[in-house]
């Protein structure tokens, strides 16, 4: 391998990182975006990608100043990622004359843009001689000041009209690596202690829940290859233990685990418990990483490739004690661990999935034995996935009643003052937690 395919130049990962914002852009996944970029690449433009998603407002706002007209998408894709990179000197990432000089190179070596490098580069080196005036002269523009598109801003102020600032404030901050200990194999504080031993820092521990000081590879976590831990945000933890409260952990226990990929959820279920796991998702690529899942943690269920809204497609007919429903979302609440999906999401998909979660709840609610118990989660901030979800439920079932559960978890409630639910665990993501109970007739 030669230097040059060991550490690519700058401008090669810009190039690289214009694509996958243009992806995002276009209504692909972060992700599906970033598997497609060359191996030896794929660490710096997530990197730069990560970077841009959370300066983009201001970016898109400064080029907005600096170019009368929209330039062609290849162009302002470079130019805004560019911009996201230089806007904020607290945040350097390359010095300045570095990065206009690796854009315009990139401009150069790139078909689409090479008759605008000079363009670039002239927007870019008035930026550097207007910095503070033209910043200063997108302060007043919300999308700018708060690096979300104007219709995720006004929902969140709505919805959460004390916590709105806060909430899109830490959607720009890095989210802790949380950890769950597999207890099948080892203890919370035994694996704090293995982890302490390799020079791993623990930030604090709840039982099973460890979020670290700092990320690490999890090559360098103790046991991950043997199942010892997971990664999984603290509020994502909850589910297992909510649904399956006050169970004993040998009682064999029917639970469907409904929408189940990656396999995280599936895997506390069983870590907890003795219980009999039958979990479901529609894509079987995804399906497959139930699997790799439940291999390495040395689980095992019942997994299905199979739509849970259509029953008749997967059901026997025999009822579940349990059912837990992670419904499809907008997941505006990991918009901090998942930057792109501010910019990915429209506004019309807040209804869409709340129309696909209900019907999600419709269909399996008869699946659920009377005195059963389901819950109902979301990885979303937004109400109309939440509490709304939830009124409108208990409005159409009669046989369905609320159990005491978290509603709504602000990611890093703790800086609100106060706990925004009354468990909160950590520094957590922006979840929905109602747990429904099925009533004798």
């Amino acid at each position: 391998m030669t230097e040059n395919e060991r550490t690519p130049p700058l401008w090669r990962q810009l190039q690289a990182t214009v694509e996958v914002l243009k992806e995002v852009a276009a209504g692909v996944s972060g992700s599906a975006a970033m598997e497609r970029v060359p191996t030896q690449l794929r660490g710096g433009v997530q990197a730069l990608s990560f970077h841009a998603w959370r300066n983009m407002g201001r970016a898109k706002a400064i080029r907005a100043l600096l170019a009368k007209r929209p330039p062609p998408a290849d162009v302002d894709a470079l130019l805004c990622l560019v911009l996201a990179l230089l806007w904020d000197p607290s945040q350097v990432l390359y010095d300045d004359f570095t990065l206009v000089n690796q854009a315009v190179e990139s401009a150069k070596k790139t078909p689409n843009t090479s008759a605008q490098a000079s363009f670039i580069n002239a927007c870019l080196r008035r930026f550097l001689r207007e910095r503070d005036a033209l910043i200063a002269a997108t302060e007043d523009r919300p999308e700018a000041r708060w690096n979300h598109p104007a219709w995720w801003i006004k929902r969140v102020k709505q919805d959460h009209p004390q916590h709105w600032q806060a909430i899109l404030q830490n959607a720009n901050r890095h989210p802790p690596m949380t950890l769950r200990v597999n207890v099948r194999k080892i203890q919370g504080a035994d694996y704090a202690q293995k982890l302490k031993d390799a020079g791993v820092e623990v930030a604090r521990t709840s039982g099973s829940l460890i979020e670290l000081s700092h990320p690490v590879p999890v090559t360098e976590l103790p046991g991950f290859a043997d199942g010892w831990v997971s990664v999984q945000d603290g509020a994502a933890q909850w589910a297992a233990k909510l649904l399956l409260a006050g169970v004993p952990a040998n009682a064999q226990a029917k639970v469907l685990d409904a929408c189940a990929a990656p396999g995280g959820k599936t895997a506390h279920l069983l870590e907890i418990s003795d219980a009999e796991v039958l979990a479901l998702e529609i894509d079987s690529q995804r399906t497959e990483r139930i699997y790799q899942t439940l291999n390495r943690l040395g689980l095992s269920a019942t997994v299905k490739t199979a739509d849970a809204a259509h029953p008749e497609t997967w059901w026997n007919g025999s009822l579940f004690d349990y059912v837990l429903l992670d419904a499809p979302c907008t997941a505006s609440g990991i918009a901090r661990r998942h930057p792109d999906i501010r910019w990915l999401r429209r506004e019309s998909d807040v209804l869409q999935l709340a129309a696909e979660q209900r019907k999600l709840l419709v269909a399996l609610w008869p699946t659920l034995k009377p005195g059963g118990k389901l819950l109902y989660c979301t990885c979303s901030i937004f109400r109309a996935e939440g509490s709304e979800q939830v009124k409108s439920f208990l409005d159409s079932n009669r046989d369905a009643v609320l159990l005491p559960s978290p509603g709504h978890l602000l990611p890093q409630s703790r800086l609100y003052g106060q706990d925004v639910a009354d468990n909160w665990q950590g520094d957590h993501d922006g979840f929905f937690y109602a747990l429904f109970e099925k009533k004798h007739f």
